[in-house]
């Protein structure tokens, strides 16, 4: 607790003895640090998206820090900077929404759809906690929204096809823009069989079906006052994960917020957003259509969030200067019921979520200063409050069986603290930044009981009684660009201390039937974790350009184990091509061997891989109305093969033709 607290005194007093310098009015905007991955349709680079209906899953992999943890061919987890959702920040437009599933079979990028989001946010390290505690970095996605320029109605209808597993994509998007009022609405509908890997092997249990809805509205009360209002409702069934020991036969998210927006009038406060939410999520995991089941088991799953923050933006002279108060209170529950083969054997009833009430409340700030029109310095700091309560008096006795002078409550306090220095003159850039940062352990990973991990194949029990995990964060980035060229080097190095992972305890029986054994989470005294990445791109005429791309990451604990999911060198090569109405690519993707893998938690050797990709594209008018079609052939030559972050070596898709046709009025 000391150390962010002495951080965040530090901050303010900078920030003070900076404000009463005199105000400038010449001060140039600073470029922002953030990562932009562009996917709704309100820009034109939407209309030369290779494959404009592909899932949220596929946009954020276009990303150099962020990969994809696969237990199917849907819902994948996101991982940043090689960590997963336990360490990293996923939000819908600044909204705090938590999965209702155990085996994060429901990461939040599974409750949006293409049709209603304009972009994804990323961001490294400690710069992304605006909107809570982060050890890796956030991503923030963004819904779209109309302007009150282009007055009237606007609509258009997706539909898209692809082969390999049958799948089925249909969807609509339908607009009203006045002066003062705007209502947008929009509809997605997937529905796909197995897939098949490489060689024409089909992967049983990997179809889903899934639609989403959403609408938002915004109303003018004054030319400087905004009230919003938006709601997304998404809905899976029959979703099959082939890479675990159960299926679910529901997902259901109801997102929901009201916002109120001032812009004041010549002042130096520029922006004031105000904004209230709720979401709940409902989760039922099912294993009635498997073969075999030893013993059958429900295990549903719910998670509500009631949430606020006030975020103000201003500029005083030099300062570009941000403060976001921030809360939210989630109620997540989960439980297992086993049903015995022979009838005349009781139920098995638990608790794998004891009913967890979380309240938080954080600070942050953030100052942008601006030294020069080349130069600027980011700081970043956040304090926050942060309690768990076990509600449940069943699921409290069930843990304190393990912890016996546990208490109901815990309560902690979280702090980070960021600076990052910026350089940009004459095409040349570079960057430096050092953070601390600090996170509560996950519910799983606090309150966790029983919970079967079928990549280890323990069962894990959570620990409440863990400390906060603490990280020192330094980063560096150096780039180049002029004329046609660009070029930019970026590495981050993490050092975690209170490493929270399980650790075997062989005085423990496992519940699930085959498991290896039992874990507890605990924490190691540290891991450390680097990564690095490359970013090329060559405008080579005015009508082709070249894209490319190399990841390498680096990970160990204290005990010299690799840390599990980092990633191997991987790259990518791409080929643009736009003229006129016609637009066409060649990707290859790849990863290396996984040399440097973790059997301790669960990993094995994945071979290296190379896929090869391709699309074509053509826009055309018929009366005024605009036509997109896009057509491609994924991994070309059906090669068989799975990543490293393929839960238990899950096989990817095969060769997949692809149709996507956009018509807009």
């Amino acid at each position: 607790m000391q150390k962010p607290l002495f951080f965040l005194l530090v901050y303010f007093f900078i920030s003070v003895t900076l404000f009463a310098q005199q105000e400038q009015q010449d001060s140039i905007v600073p470029k922002p640090l953030n990562e932009v991955i562009v996917i709704g349709k309100k820009t034109k680079l939407y209309q030369k998206q290779n494959k404009p209906l592909a899932s949220i899953d596929e946009y954020l992999q276009q990303s150099s820090k962020v990969a994809m943890i696969k237990r199917g061919g849907y819902a994948w987890e996101p991982i940043i900077n090689s960590m997963a959702t336990e360490r990293t920040l996923i939000t819908i437009d600044g909204m705090r929404i938590f999965g209702a599933c155990t085996d994060k079979m429901d990461p939040i990028t599974s409750y949006v759809e293409v049709s209603n989001l304009g972009e994804a946010t990323v961001v490294s390290g400690q710069q992304g906690g605006c909107h809570g505690a982060t050890i890796g970095g956030a991503i923030d996605l963004k819904k779209n929204q109309s302007s009150f320029l282009n007055l009237g109605w606007k609509a258009d209808l997706n539909t898209g096809y692809e082969t390999n597993n049958n799948q089925k994509i249909i969807g609509t998007v339908v607009n009203y823009v006045d002066e003062s009022f705007y209502i947008d609405t929009d509809f997605m509908f997937r529905k796909a069989d197995n897939y098949f890997a490489g060689n024409n092997e089909e992967i049983p249990f990997s179809q889903f079906q899934k639609f989403n809805i959403s609408a938002s509205s915004g109303v003018k009360l004054d030319a400087n006052k905004m009230l919003k209002a938006a709601v997304i409702y998404d809905k899976a069934t029959d979703v099959g994960y082939p890479a675990l020991t159960m299926d679910v036969s529901l997902a259901e998210a109801l997102i929901s917020s009201l916002s109120y927006e001032y812009v004041p009038v010549a002042a130096a406060v520029r922006s004031w957003e105000t904004k209230l939410y709720y979401n709940t999520v409902t989760h039922v995991m099912d294993d009635t259509k498997r073969p075999d089941v030893p013993i059958h088991m429900d295990m549903p799953g719910w998670s509500d969030t009631y949430g606020m923050y006030s975020k103000a933006k201003g500029v005083f002279g030099q300062h570009n200067f941000t403060a976001d108060v921030s809360s939210f209170y989630n109620r997540s529950i989960a439980e297992m019921t086993m049903y015995p083969k022979d009838p005349n054997e009781n139920l098995m009833f638990m608790y794998t979520w004891p009913d967890v009430r979380t309240l938080y409340c954080g600070l942050f700030l953030e100052d942008n200063l601006v030294l020069n029109t080349s130069s600027n310095v980011l700081f970043t700091a956040s304090i926050a409050s942060h309690s768990n309560k076990v509600a449940s008096e069943f699921g409290l006795e069930s843990l304190q069986i393990f912890y016996p002078n546990m208490d109901a409550t815990n309560n902690r306090i979280l702090g980070s603290f960021s600076t990052h220095y910026s350089y940009n003159h004459n095409g040349f850039e570079y960057g430096l930044g050092l953070g601390y940062g600090e996170r509560a352990p996950s519910v799983s990973e606090g309150y966790g009981f029983y919970l079967f991990n079928s990549f280890d194949g323990y069962d894990y029990i959570g620990n409440p009684e863990l400390k906060n995990e603490q990280s020192l964060e330094s980063s560096m980035s150096l780039g180049y660009s002029k004329n046609k060229w660009s070029s930019k080097l970026s590495a981050t190095f993490f050092h975690m201390s209170n490493y929270i992972v399980g650790a075997p305890d062989t005085n423990l029986i496992p519940m699930t039937i085959g498991a290896n054994g039992v874990k507890i989470y605990t924490a190691l005294d540290y891991a450390t974790l680097f990564n690095m990445d490359l970013n090329l791109e060559c405008q080579i005429s005015e009508s082709l350009k070249w894209q490319g791309q190399m990841v390498y990451a680096y990970g160990k604990d204290s005990n010299n184990r690799n840390l599990p999911f980092i990633s191997p060198f991987s790259y990518s090569s791409t080929f643009n091509y736009f003229k006129n109405r016609v637009s066409a690519a060649l990707a290859v993707v790849g990863n290396s061997t996984q040399s440097q893998f973790s059997p301790y938690y669960g990993e094995n050797k994945t071979p290296d891989y190379a896929i090869l990709n391709t699309f074509v594209g053509y826009s055309f008018y018929v009366e005024k109305n605009k036509w997109n079609v896009r057509v491609g052939v994924e991994n070309i030559f059906d090669a068989y093969y799975s990543t490293f972050s393929s839960w238990n070596n899950i096989p990817s898709k095969g060769r997949n033709f692809v149709l996507n046709l956009n018509f807009g009025f």
